[in-house]
């Protein structure tokens, strides 16, 4: 969807005008992309640390929080490190419902639930995942009343508490760029400091990713800052990547729609609250279909309601699950799940939230469905196809819910029971493994390729790299309605900047070295996406091809994890609903 603004429609003279124009500010914008490289770093004189640590937590939200605690009472000694603030950054702030399924209180049994998800996600789900979310996320809620959190809007102080309790150390503001393999097994990461002129090595017996989801940076939704760094360096090292495919269908306001504290605002402002079963198929590409073939504005409504009604062709939702638009007299369907206080999206002060204004769409481009996407598991507890390497939350492709949205407050609650779980393995697994020895070699080889943006006399500036990845994959014709044409199309753009630009990234200083970190990720991550969808030659929950309308279960009941040759390239392989990766 795009902005539906309205303007009058220029006359001819006007509109080469605007044209020509138009052409100028692109040849500056060229231009400027590449510039003399003005540090205010010397890279030289960078300075390094050295930590050792049993488990390694990478990520300070909600799956990072339990994976540290859990590592710790477990017997570990347990170091986190963290891009942002703990509790503070990534999505963590912004959810506020948290799924438990109470047995007193269910109508349904956990084996009703898991059917129920599976009917919803079209076999897309990992049935072993969604039962151990039904299973674990009563005991992690009580966890988090013991916290706090459920007491106060705002989720740092919840987290510092049993962090401090255990003094847990937490390294903030580290940009973690490099996972540490040697021998076959995990050794560890580095990284550098937001902050100061300082490379962190991190040795470490286990490493947990717990380093969220990802987008290109787009406006209008709180996924800003994160940029799929786990996945990109879990690829390099040797791990598989799921999901890519599939698209998180969130919106925003037209009306000032990259303004995001004022459409979700709301949320952050809200108390946690938790919610039971309500099982239904929203937030896939349906209202991107009805915009490409009607144009804007979509009018406002629950996920997975047309108030204008539904046109011919597109996306499809299984019965059971449809909603329907109120009609006169009509509250219409349920209120979503959340905090205290209505649902999610309604405004403050009972104003009107995201939902109910008109609509515009890619305010979380670039992101899949939450569990859907990241590391593939090779088993219940969140180990990856690398020896010690472990993910849990959005960092794991372990699809809980498979590729479209199925549980209210699953999301959050799953984060939560896939970090507990992760930490308790990698703990294990720590207690019984000696410190694999880095080669000297190998971290001073490191340093240099974090270093290398600061060295280079002139170079692409991140900024405007990213820019142009925006252009090329947000587009509603070819981030949500796809097809061949616009798929390969993208990705010779985007390999392109893949081959000539990002090795040319330039970076000033400590902030800038982080945007060109970020860069290189979301470039990949966009490759991985187009890879993706044009393998899929069907559509399925939130994939949606025009040229492959309807679902294909004789060739695609499977997911398609993604790998790296042996030559450096990027791989694809069918891995069947019903079974675990190969490796396993």
């Amino acid at each position: 969807m795009t902005s539906p603004v309205s303007t009058p429609c220029p006359s001819r003279r006007e509109f080469l005008a605007f044209g020509g124009a138009l052409t100028g500010l692109a040849a500056v914008g060229a231009s400027a992309g590449w510039a003399q490289n003005q540090p205010q770093v010397d890279a030289s004189t960078v300075n390094g640390t050295d930590h050792t640590t049993d488990v390694l937590v990478i990520g300070g939200g909600m799956a990072g929080l339990f994976a540290a605690v859990k590592a710790h009472d477990a017997g570990a000694r347990v170091l986190m490190v963290s891009k942002g603030r703990l509790g503070a950054s990534g999505l963590t702030p912004f959810a506020k419902g948290f799924f438990v399924f109470d047995p007193t209180k269910e109508t349904l049994s956990i084996d009703e639930f898991t059917e129920q998800v599976n009917r919803s996600a079209l076999g897309t789900n990992n049935p072993v995942f969604t039962r151990q979310l039904a299973e674990h996320a009563l005991d992690r809620a009580r966890d988090l009343k013991d916290w706090g959190f459920f007491d106060q809007t705002l989720c740092h102080r919840a987290f510092l508490k049993p962090m401090a309790d255990r003094k847990i150390p937490v390294m903030e503001r580290v940009m973690i760029t490099h996972l540490i393999k040697h021998d076959d097994q995990i050794a560890g990461a580095a990284g550098f400091r937001l902050d100061g002129e300082e490379i962190v090595v991190c040795r470490a017996k286990s490493v947990i990713l717990c380093t969220g989801a990802g987008g290109f940076k787009p406006s209008g939704f709180p996924v800003c800052d994160l940029t799929h760094d786990g996945s990109i360096m879990a690829y390099k090292i040797g791990a598989r990547i799921t999901g890519k495919e599939w698209n998180d269908g969130h919106s925003t306001r037209a009306v000032n729609p990259a303004a995001c504290y004022d459409n979700w605002g709301d949320m952050f402002d809200r108390v946690p609250g938790t919610n039971g079963v309500e099982v239904h198929h929203d937030l896939g590409v349906d209202a991107n279909y009805v915009a490409y073939q009607t144009g804007n504005p979509l009018p406002g409504g629950p996920p997975g309601v047309l108030a204008d009604g539904r046109i011919g062709g597109g996306p499809t939702t299984p019965a059971e699950f449809e909603r329907r638009a109120p009609e006169d007299g009509d509250a219409g369907p349920p209120p979503l799940g959340g905090g205290r206080g209505g649902p999610p999206g309604a405004g403050k002060g009972g104003a009107p939230g995201p939902m109910d204004a008109p609509q515009m769409g890619g305010a979380s481009a670039g992101m899949s469905i939450h569990k859907s996407e990241g590391l593939v598991p090779i088993d219940d507890r969140g180990a990856s196809t690398v020896p010690g390497l472990y993910a849990a939350g959005d960092a794991l492709g372990s699809h809980m819910s498979g590729g479209i949205y199925t549980q209210i407050g699953s999301s959050l609650a799953g984060s939560a029971v896939q970090g507990a779980i992760a930490g308790a393995a990698a703990a294990d697994l720590a207690m019984s493994t000696k410190l694999t020895v880095i080669p000297d070699t190998q971290l001073t080889s490191i340093r240099e390729e974090i270093l290398a943006p600061l060295r280079r006399e002139a170079g692409y500036g991140p900024a405007w790299v990213t820019q142009v990845l925006q252009g090329i994959m947000i587009p509603n014709f070819v981030l949500y309605i796809k097809k061949d044409s616009m798929l390969r199309a993208a990705l010779a753009y985007v390999e392109e900047l893949r081959d000539h630009h990002l090795p040319m990234l330039r970076a000033a200083d400590m902030h800038e070295l982080r945007l060109a970190v970020e860069t290189s990720n979301m470039v990949l991550s966009a490759e991985m996406k187009l890879r993706a969808s044009l393998m899929r030659t069907e559509s399925r929950c939130s994939h949606y091809r025009l040229d492959y309308p309807e679902t294909d279960d004789a060739n695609w009941r499977a997911w398609i994890n993604i790998y790296q040759g042996a030559d450096g390239s990027m791989q694809l392989a069918k891995q069947p609903f019903d079974a675990w990766p190969e490796s396993a």
